[in-house]
């Protein structure tokens, strides 16, 4: 006997029991900052969830917090602006700004936050997003895939160090490197794929703004293996004996010192890269470098000037 179109919708959600069915909301999709409690009580009926973090603890600015909302459409990079010319490369790229300032009330940088919506091999999606203000807690989160981005968000307002960091759904690796001492080439690398590590590698030394920025992607075999820093002749001299590339910009450009250069190499070692960042607050550099997988390249990119220590770090 046939069944009837009425015994099949009955037996459907017990078939359906059965299929994994795709979320259709596990992206990180919309971001979204607060300044006070009617701007809470809106993005909560709005259906975003709050961090709840103060992304000004600890310098007596306004009470500020980051929100989330989940959806269909991943977000895929976010990047931090602390100067008006940072903007220009974001704008023409296509990425959205949250224009409120995360320093609001404490003084500092003028910080604002964007994301962009890609796709590709470059723009992998962002499943998860968090803030951390116990600098001493950082470390660990590379381990568990967690990537950070490198603008402290109480930046030139005292107060603790703030980051956020992110989770992607699938693992990445650093593919390539490259760096800038202009703001030129800024459109080209951000629709290029490349994420800026969002601080100047002459902060405070008076020199050029210079950056170093990155790709990423999902196939370890496209991952570099090494990264280094020369910071003399000698340096320069050894990395190139032994056949790494060079990032041909200087890191320490105008701000007087010896002339500081990236390199990396694809060969050699069978640990791939995840993850790089620029380390600032130098009660943290110890325990970074005791991680396990974590390399700390302990050469001051301000070395021979007044800038701030600045140590490049790399996870594999």
């Amino acid at each position: 006997m046939m069944m009837g179109v009425r015994g099949l919708f009955l037996l459907l959600p017990v078939f359906l029991l059965g299929l994994t069915i795709p979320s259709m909301a596990k992206y990180i999709a919309e971001l979204q900052v607060s300044f006070n409690n009617a701007e809470e009580r809106h993005l909560q009926s709005e259906g975003f969830k709050k961090i709840s973090v103060d992304l000004n603890k600890g310098a007596r600015g306004k009470y500020i917090y980051l929100w989330y909302k989940r959806g269909s459409v991943p977000i895929t990079k976010v990047q931090v602006s602390f100067h008006d010319v940072m903007t220009v490369g974001l704008l023409d790229a296509g990425y959205t700004k949250i224009n409120k300032d995360l320093n609001a009330g404490a003084g500092g940088s003028y910080l604002y936050l964007w994301f962009f919506k890609g796709s590709g091999e470059f723009n992998t999606p962002i499943v998860d997003i968090t803030v951390i203000a116990d600098a001493g807690n950082e470390a660990v989160m590379f381990g568990f895939g967690w990537e950070r981005v490198a603008c402290d968000l109480n930046r030139e307002s005292g107060g603790n160090w703030i980051h956020i960091w992110l989770k992607r759904e699938a693992p990445t690796y650093i593919c390539d490197v490259t760096a800038t001492d202009s703001f030129w080439l800024d459109h080209d690398l951000f629709r290029s794929g490349y994420i800026r590590v969002d601080e100047d590698t002459n902060r405070c030394a008076r020199g050029a703004y210079v950056f170093i920025w990155y790709r990423q992607t999902t196939d370890p075999k496209k991952a570099l293996k090494d990264l280094q820093v020369s910071i003399s002749d000698s340096q320069y001299q050894e990395y190139q004996r032994q056949h790494h590339l060079l990032v041909n910009v200087n890191l320490n450009k105008g701000a007087g010192g010896p002339r500081e250069y990236l390199w990396y190499k694809k060969e050699g070692s069978n640990n791939p890269i995840k993850a790089i960042t620029l380390l600032l607050n130098k009660k943290v550099v110890a325990d970074y470098d005791g991680r396990a997988g974590v390399t700390v390249i302990r050469k001051d990119l301000n070395e021979g000037n007044w800038g701030r220590l600045e140590y490049l770090c790399f996870y594999q």
